[in-house]
């Protein structure tokens, strides 16, 4: 069923995101979307570039690394990301890849 698919995802996602170093998040419980704190990468090089905040993140993620993420600026958190799970469990391993090799 449904509902059962998107605990399936979200779970897959809380704990394959708080196994990247400088990702922690809580699980979430509603709608579809995960907030990790990414504290840890911020205000370090990555990929040649100074990640100051939450949109430098994002940048770096979609520019470098074809991940789309939505900064936390824009929810007033800017030390997270936001990111949806309303996607193939294949989409998201890859996601989480990508997300993995770029802060690693």
């Amino acid at each position: 069923d449904r509902r059962a698919e998107f605990e399936k995802r979200r779970n897959f996602m809380f704990e394959a995101l708080n196994s990247i170093p400088g990702f922690k998040t809580a699980l979430p419980e509603g709608a579809f979307y995960i907030f990790p704190s990414i504290t840890g990468v911020l205000g370090k090089t990555w990929g040649g570039k100074l990640l100051k905040d939450s949109a430098d993140v994002a940048e770096y993620l979609l520019k470098d690394h074809h991940v789309a993420t939505v900064p936390g600026d824009a929810f007033g958190a800017p030390e997270n990301l936001r990111l949806s799970y309303a996607a193939s469990i294949d989409a998201l391993e890859e996601a989480v890849n990508r997300i993995r090799r770029a802060f690693s």
